[in-house]
């Protein structure tokens, strides 16, 4: 398969957050001069320079920055993604389809959902006039409040990880994208019928989700920012209130407030965690995978 290799400027704020959604355990780590880190797995090798250059080859360096690096992807296609989110379309108007994509991936704290949604062609119109959008083109509240209403809209089916279930599954699956394709196909199999169009948000290889759902009578399509598709931005922003609900869970469990992302937010909500509960606890609210659970287990 032919390689690509792509170029983006990353902002300081970013970059420690994109270092920080690079797992030891699924790529290998590289030492180049003159970079804050280097890395290769999935398809790909990666390297973020002191100056903000990303350089990502491979052949599909595109998938690796919407999953890894959303903020630089976003920053080089601005206007494009801006229209694309404000007006998705529906890839079969006269077909149901079903579209799958999840939120928390990138989060070190709160939990990692899916949803699958499935949306008739009399369900469109009434989507578009709601505003549904790329979920990650919501504010907090808005997401909130279309995320009920597509909850009593559509069929659709959400499984959400909390910490506490999360790492002991990502420890049996030791892979994040297996545990993800479990979850997808939970999802997708909770709400599909013969004949519907199923798309989801591409995450991985296609084999890897074509393999769990094969005995299914649908047509699957799997496409990186399928969010311009208006089933699956429905589904993001199902998947997106589940999240914002299940890190708000959290925060009311534990008595403090849990910040979304991988960043410096999130580290100092665990590192009031670990002082109030001790660093073993850490795995009841955190992906423990993550190098920020390193960090702070660390400074304890």
């Amino acid at each position: 398969m032919a390689q690509e290799t792509l170029v983006y400027k990353v902002r300081p704020e970013h970059a420690a957050l994109i270092e920080g959604r690079i797992d030891p355990a699924q790529f290998e780590l590289r030492s180049v001069p003159h970079a804050r880190f280097s890395a290769k797995g999935e398809g790909v090798v990666v390297t973020l320079y002191s100056s903000g250059k990303l350089v990502i080859q491979g052949a599909d360096p595109a998938m690796f920055a919407e999953r890894y690096a959303p903020e630089a992807a976003a920053i080089a296609s601005k206007a494009k993604s801006k229209k694309a989110a404000l007006a998705p379309k529906a890839i079969a108007p006269d077909s149901i389809t079903v579209g799958s994509d999840e939120c928390g991936k990138g989060d070190f704290l709160g939990p990692l959902v899916v949803c699958a949604a499935r949306m008739t062609p009399e369900d469109a119109a009434e989507l578009v006039e709601a505003g549904v959008m790329d979920s990650k083109a919501l504010e907090d509240k808005r997401a909130l409040a279309l995320g009920a209403y597509l909850r009593e809209r559509l069929e659709h089916c959400v499984v959400r990880l909390d910490p506490s279930e999360y790492n002991p599954r990502w420890r049996t699956s030791g892979n994040l994208n297996e545990l993800l394709g479990d979850l997808h196909a939970e999802a997708i199999r909770s709400v599909t019928q013969p004949g519907d169009h199923v798309i989801i948000d591409k995450f991985a290889r296609e084999e890897l989700m074509e393999g769990r759902l094969e005995d299914l009578d649908i047509s699957l399509l799997q496409r990186t920012k399928a969010e311009e598709e208006l089933c699956v931005a429905a589904a993001s922003i199902i998947a997106r209130e589940a999240f914002l609900v299940g890190l708000e869970d959290l925060s009311n469990e534990w008595g403090m407030k849990f910040r979304k992302g991988a960043g410096s937010p999130a580290d100092e909500s665990a590192r009031e965690f670990v002082r109030s509960f001790g660093a073993a606890r850490l795995p009841e609210v955190a992906k423990v995978h993550f190098k920020n659970s390193q960090r702070v287990r660390g400074e304890a």
